[in-house]
């Protein structure tokens, strides 16, 4: 079987294939198309043309259109979750969560087509404006570059496409190259929902030749960017004018302060740390416990750690499975090793069974250590010991990235003192770091990104602000 380009509306047999293999058994699940450059400019020329067409359709009908998505998808949702399982070995239940949030996300999208409005000002303020009568409107600001990577591979082309189509925009979509069944998926149902032609595009390849193309293309007047900061740096440095928002990296933290009753967080913190094989951005990576906590948060996390189910992802018991691909296992296992070679400790993991990384639990991780400092995306997690709050925020804040912390305490001033100081995009009080619900704004400092996404939010900067003033004098 062989899965073809998505261009204006039909399915476009490609030149040339690649071979897709299920990370868990390393299995062909199909043949997926691998886009040239003429294949991404059909791409790219069919959102171009289709911009007029979808800058003059009603709110009410993308809004409609997004609606029938949401329906649509809410019918075939153990299909979906199939196919996220299979082809990024997430276990079955999490990916039926992700689809979950799917839907979610298409709702709010159409929820917002309805509420895409300016404002009127008073030009009378200022000496001159005497007579005057203005207003804002925010305009489609045409065809949308959309990249996407392979962790949340259905929920996160629906932030992009979502608000994109809800604000009456265009979209070329380039998926990861291990995950491009859901974005057709996705694309069946916007077809079946009926988006006109050449308003969705679907083209798979090479990232860096696509990637290319999108970003310095003049038709493209957006970039949006979820993967690693590498690759987003150099997309900002070509993008010239073009608005761009991006998502990056992260190794997000939790505070754990004393008096925090252990026993009601513990499960949150080993969910926050594991699920998907740590590979969300905003996986909780490093915990920071207050010295007269942490022996005993050890031992709870450790317990906790050693009763996850490993297995194949399509079993309703499965919580942790295969890592996306085998250089990713080469990758963690020697980070793992050289944290353990400058002095950490392994409490439990370290090992691999077949493509399926053991969750592991580092101790007295020096901060310079890459399981540390870069962001680990496997399912390891470090715990330190500090002395108070303070010190924990200094090393929270000692990193290049910023996305989302946590903090767990009963002070209510310590609580407020961790807000000011924790220069992350978004902070959670009594709460893991990788909380999300899809209308928040979401994005991060540093080198975690540029922008924010969230429905409403990807909206605001994927439409133009126009100003019209009458003159009644």
């Amino acid at each position: 079987m062989k899965k073809h380009l998505f261009i204006n509306g039909e399915w476009i047999e490609a030149q040339k294939y690649t071979s897709l293999k299920a990370p868990y058994s390393g299995e062909e699940i199909i043949q997926v198309a691998t886009a040239n450059e003429e294949e991404v400019e059909l791409a790219l020329e069919a959102a171009y043309q289709a911009r007029e067409t979808m800058a003059k359709l009603p709110s009410h009908r993308r809004a409609t259109i997004l609606e029938n998505v949401a329906r649509l998808l809410d019918e075939r949702k153990e299909k979906a979750a199939e196919i996220i399982a299979i082809e990024a070995a997430k276990p079955i239940t999490i990916a039926m969560g992700e689809v979950q949030r799917t839907i979610q996300t298409y709702k709010f999208s159409a929820e917002e087509a309805k509420r895409i409005h300016g404002e009127t000002l008073p030009l009378d303020a200022a000496p001159g404006g005497e007579g005057r009568v203005a207003y804002t409107v925010h305009e489609p600001i045409g065809v949308i570059g959309a990249i996407t990577p392979f962790n949340f591979p259905m929920n996160l082309v629906a932030h992009k496409v979502g608000p994109a189509l809800a604000a009456g925009n265009t979209v070329v979509l380039k998926p990861a190259n291990q995950t491009p069944l859901s974005a057709y998926f996705i694309a069946e149902l916007f077809h079946e929902a009926g988006l006109p032609a050449g308003v969705l595009n679907v083209v798979t390849g090479s990232g860096s030749l696509i990637g290319e193309k999108i970003v310095k293309d003049e038709r493209v007047s957006k970039i949006s960017f979820t993967g690693s900061p590498t690759v987003g740096i150099g997309i900002r440095n070509k993008a010239g004018l073009k608005r761009v928002t991006l998502e990056l990296g992260s190794n997000a933290a939790v505070i754990i302060d004393k008096g925090v009753n252990l026993d009601k967080i513990i499960n949150r913190c080993v969910t926050g740390a594991f699920s998907f094989q740590g590979q969300v951005c905003i996986s909780l990576q490093r915990v920071y416990v207050l010295e007269e906590m942490y022996e005993a948060f050890v031992e709870k996390f450790v317990e906790k750690t050693k009763q996850l189910k490993i297995g194949e992802p399509l079993k309703a018991t499965t919580d942790i499975s295969a890592l996306i691909s085998p250089k990713d296992v080469e990758r963690a296992l020697t980070w793992i090793n050289e944290a353990e070679q400058n002095g950490a400790k392994v409490a439990v993991g370290g090992t691999v069974q077949g493509n399926v990384l053991m969750p592991t639990v580092l101790l007295e991780v020096d901060p310079s250590q890459k399981v540390s400092c870069q962001e680990v995306f496997a399912p390891i997690v470090l715990i330190n010991k500090v002395k108070n709050v303070n010190e924990a925020i200094a090393l929270v804040n000692e990193s290049r990235y910023g996305l989302q912390a946590g903090i767990y305490t009963e002070n209510i001033h310590t609580a407020l003192h961790a807000a000011e100081h924790l220069h992350v995009g978004g902070v959670l009080i009594n709460d893991i770091p990788t909380f999300r619900v899809d209308h928040m704004p979401y994005g991060g400092v540093k080198e975690s990104g540029v922008g924010r996404v969230g429905v409403k939010y990807a909206i605001e900067e994927m439409t133009e602000k126009k100003l019209v003033i009458f003159n009644r004098n």
